[in-house]
């Protein structure tokens, strides 16, 4: 049977490399493991992957550079970063590099594989709150969003999302006037609970305005509910 998964490892210590390729093997998938940043870069645009997990402190082109870079072509591969870098400015600065969750060493496996699993399952299906509406277009004056190609458009002129700045949008779309809590949105968009990180949302927020809002001291699309969170503008 053909693996459900590819998942590209991008670390340079073997011991981590063959104790994540073990388990990750276990869950169905096939791995592809590559020690520095060039050869990173090279295995990344050789075949789509399901996952990319990336360390942070590799020879050549670190971790976040790599991050950069895959993100200037690919904005749909899931990444997980692994680091030794526990500081909290380091995780907000990975995930706001692009990075889809960030976990640090040591780590339990269990831990691990079970990131992974909720990585996979954000990726194969809608959230779970998408899934009472059957819309897959929807339109709100110039701002038009295509939920099966992850395109949005702003007077037919395509904006270049990120992959949570896309979820987002399509989350608050979906639902109009409905407020979420950044707590919510973390938990609904990356997939968990990042306690402590809800600011990582109001920066996700921020630039998603400054992409499709006109004016963002004075918001259209993406309205503050006020001690509570956001909610998309339901009177367009």
């Amino acid at each position: 049977m053909n693996p459900v998964h590819q998942v590209l490892i991008i670390e340079d210590d073997p011991n981590i490399v063959e104790l994540l390729s073990i388990h990750l093997t276990d869950l169905g998938c096939a791995v592809t493991s590559v020690q520095n940043g060039l050869d990173a870069l090279a295995a990344a645009k050789t075949q789509p992957y399901s996952l990319i997990i990336l360390d942070i402190m590799l020879p050549g082109i670190n971790g976040m550079e790599i991050c950069r870079q895959v993100r200037l072509t690919d904005r749909s591969t899931p990444v997980m970063i692994l680091s030794a870098k526990s500081e909290e400015i380091d995780k907000v600065l990975g995930l706001e590099t692009g990075a889809d969750d960030y976990l640090t060493k040591p780590f339990s496996i269990r831990e691990f594989i079970a990131r992974v699993k909720v990585i996979f399952r954000r990726t194969e299906e809608l959230p779970p709150e998408n899934k009472a509406t059957p819309l897959l277009h929807m339109q709100f004056g110039e701002l038009e969003i295509d939920l099966d190609k992850r395109k949005v458009t702003l007077s037919h002129a395509r904006i270049e999302l990120s992959p949570r700045e896309f979820d987002l949008l399509a989350l608050l779309a979906s639902n109009p006037g409905k407020s979420y809590s950044r707590r919510r949105l973390l938990n609904l968009v990356w997939g968990y609970d990042f306690e402590g990180y809800e600011h990582t949302v109001n920066s996700h927020i921020n630039r998603l305005r400054s992409k499709i809002e006109r004016n963002i001291s004075e918001p259209q699309y993406i309205l503050t509910t006020w001690g509570v969170g956001y909610r998309f503008n339901e009177e367009l």
